[in-house]
């Protein structure tokens, strides 16, 4: 019963590969962290500097505009 198991662990990450594919070396602690979560929030601040930068004055002219007597 243990030796089933433990074939089937070691087969479980093969089971889902494409036929044909050839998976190269995986990714270090620092690769990971710097694709998945440093880049992306980096991405997210520079887009949303520009955004605020660009948009900007016109958010000073609705400050003076009362929500009731404006509508946009």
């Amino acid at each position: 019963m243990m030796k089933q198991l433990t074939d089937i662990a070691l087969a479980a990450p093969r089971i889902n590969q494409e036929p044909g594919a050839m998976p190269g070396e995986g990714l270090t602690a620092l690769q990971t962290f710097s694709y998945f979560v440093a880049a992306p929030t980096v991405l997210f601040v520079v887009i949303s500097a520009l955004v605020w930068a660009l948009d900007g004055g016109r958010k000073k002219n609705r400050a003076s505009a009362s929500v009731i007597t404006h509508i946009e």
